[in-house]
């Protein structure tokens, strides 16, 4: 999962950053400002997005709404001190799917979080099954016929990208900025890509499964399920 977490309070943020990287392996990205993650929302793509709306450079519900215009099928929680009847009804209405009161537990924003990912890729549900796949998102186990294989956190996290656009191209550079994030731009190449791609599918078609990734000459890879 990959998150950009909009908030003008650095302590917070760094925070929140910590725990969802040590404790839940989550990929989360930061913008302290609207103009930043602007430009963030133009050069990744997130499943998850927690606004504040109280920014210094404008309101998060525009923000919102611009999210909502490039990325409709993103989750998005709104983290803010205002506890607002209004607030809340305006977030929701622009396509926020929930809202946080600051102050809160990390816990508690780390169980909403996972349970609009759940609603959104899995149905409500943390296990997802595609033919002789088996991946829970919550302990982060993958089965092949119901036999558990050993995947680092990348290799989860590629196959988790790859599953949930099953039978769309994805480029090489959005593999690469999904498993890297910011820091893809100081990288010399994306070689790293196509090592991750041939570990992942040398342990699934060992472990018995399908051949399901493709590779799109000149353009990324595709995981094909027909």
């Amino acid at each position: 999962m990959r998150v950009l977490l909009v908030e003008d309070e650095i302590e917070l943020a760094r925070s929140i950053v910590s725990y969802l990287k040590k404790n839940e392996k989550i990929d989360c990205d930061t913008a302290e400002n609207m103009g930043r993650a602007v430009e963030l929302t133009d050069l990744y793509d997130y499943d998850c997005f927690l606004v504040d709306i109280g920014l210094p450079d404008g309101s998060g519900l525009d923000l919102i709404r611009i999210i909502k215009s490039k990325n409709n099928r993103a989750g998005i929680i709104i983290i803010s001190a205002r506890d607002s009847i209004d607030d809340r009804i305006s977030g929701l209405q622009i396509g926020a799917d929930d809202y946080l009161v600051k102050p809160f537990h990390l816990s508690e924003l780390n169980a909403r979080l996972y349970s609009l990912m759940r609603r959104l890729k899995f149905d409500g549900s943390s296990l997802f099954l595609l033919n002789e796949i088996s991946l829970d998102h919550q302990s982060r186990e993958v089965k092949i016929n119901n036999k558990a294989i050993e995947l680092t956190k990348s290799e989860y996290n590629l196959l988790l990208y790859l599953i949930t656009n099953k039978n769309q191209v994805i480029s090489k550079s959005s593999i690469a900025e999904h498993l890297a994030g910011e820091y893809v731009d100081i990288m010399d190449s994306l070689d790293f890509v196509y090592l991750h791609i041939k570990n992942l599918r040398k342990k699934l078609i060992s472990a018995g499964c399908t051949d399901y990734i493709k590779t799109v000459y000149g353009v990324g890879y595709k995981f094909l399920v027909e």
